[in-house]
């Protein structure tokens, strides 16, 4: 099977191409470094020519919730109507838990996102998957003040990003399955805790204080909303295991 990954090189694409090469796929990866603009749609009729599945696992790194809304929308655009031209048979699109509970612009993206992928012309899947193990890093990273650092209380269940990339494999060998079931890491965790640790594994110095953060979504997600509901996919490797990896 030749499957594209759209952002192939990224925390979950790069792992995407990993596994589907290591299963025999051919592979083609949609990201600018290799000539493909996925806003502007340039490169991407000739990377798509025989395509049998696209793995759309592109993202943006922004605060803005119209920068990434516009960025969604447009990309996934650009390429179901290149998938539609090329004749792709299966548009897969990773998404995110509680992005309809969750009053994030950023998570309101994603659902304008899940939106044109369902209105599209090319048969879809739409996987929403929890927070993979870096997040707690990403967050760390953005709340570390004069060698201060806060840590917010919130409940998620961390997945490993590789388990996603296989997940996401397994359903373009499939067909088209509309929503599938949701994604989740093996076991619940308090992003406190998981930044504490984090910073303590690699040596950081200064205080690790948690906080109840006022800002927009940090109270739903105290409240679970970035948990799963239903019966959830579970992935195996916890978050103290990656830790214990060398992460």
């Amino acid at each position: 099977m030749r499957i594209a990954v759209a952002g192939g090189t990224g925390t979950v694409g790069s792992r995407v191409v990993e596994v589907a090469r290591e299963r025999g796929h051919e592979t083609v990866v949609l990201a600018r470094s290799t000539g493909v603009d996925l806003v502007t749609g340039e490169g991407l009729a000739p990377a798509l020519a025989g395509a049998d599945v696209v793995i759309d696992a592109a993202n943006v790194t922004t605060t803005s919730g119209a920068v990434a809304e516009r960025f969604f929308t447009t990309t996934s655009r650009q390429l179901l109507a290149a998938e539609a031209e090329a004749g792709v048979r299966h548009h897969v699109l990773l998404s995110i838990v509680g992005i309809d509970r969750v009053p994030l612009a950023y998570y309101g993206a994603k659902l304008a996102q899940e939106r044109v992928v369902e209105q599209g012309p090319v048969p879809w899947t739409i996987l929403r998957a929890t927070q993979f193990h870096e997040f707690a890093g990403q967050m760390g990273r953005q709340l570390r003040i004069a060698g201060v650092q806060l840590a917010p209380h919130a409940r998620t269940r961390p997945i490993a990003a590789r388990e996603v990339g296989e997940h996401l494999v397994a359903l373009a060998e499939q067909a088209p399955g509309g929503r599938v079931r949701e994604l989740a890491g093996p076991r619940e965790e308090d992003l406190a805790e998981m930044i504490r640790g984090l910073v303590r594994a690699r040596g950081q110095r200064g205080p690790v204080l948690a906080v109840r953060l006022p800002i927009a979504g940090m109270a739903e997600m105290r409240a679970g909303g970035m948990l799963p509901t239903g019966d959830a996919v579970l992935g195996r490797q916890t978050f103290a295991e990656w830790l214990a990896a060398g992460h």
